[in-house]
């Protein structure tokens, strides 16, 4: 019995590590770990990602929610650039600490031909306490 349609291979960290640093040169996150339907990206921390009262900023912590949905969207259906943000709901629920860096756990809630749903619970660096939580669709291009 033949398949009619092959899953793409699924890229390696390295890949997918090395397809953001080319495509996505302005970023600050990298991969920690790829698992099945999961991600974890980190982000450094540093002044310029600070808001008054020494808080990061909620621009930092959407970019690592979304770079942690791509890369384990990414890292099931393979390198598909086109693959969008539909929307993103984020909860900020504490302050993130601003001496650490953010860590963005990701877990895919689903995942179909044209639409991923995920879920990311982001981190200060060593604390168990999410500082937000966030949910996120995206669109995958079709296969003509």
């Amino acid at each position: 019995m033949t398949r009619l349609h092959q899953a793409p291979p699924r890229p390696s960290q390295a890949e997918l590590a090395d397809f953001l640093a080319r495509e996505f040169p302005q970023s600050k996150c990298s991969i920690e770990a790829l698992g099945p339907r999961s991600a974890t990206v980190r982000h450094p921390v540093g002044e310029s990602e600070l808001r008054p009262g020494g808080t990061v900023s909620g621009p930092v912590l959407m970019t690592v929610a979304d770079v942690a949905l791509y890369v384990a969207i990414l890292g099931e259906i393979g390198i598909v650039p086109l693959t969008v943000t539909t929307s993103l709901n984020i909860n900020f629920l504490r302050k993130p600490a601003g001496d650490r860096d953010i860590l963005g756990v990701c877990t895919l809630m689903k995942l179909g031909r044209t639409l991923a749903v995920g879920e990311v619970s982001l981190y200060s660096e060593g604390s168990d306490e999410p500082v937000a939580h966030v949910v996120g669709t995206y669109a995958i291009p079709r296969k003509d």
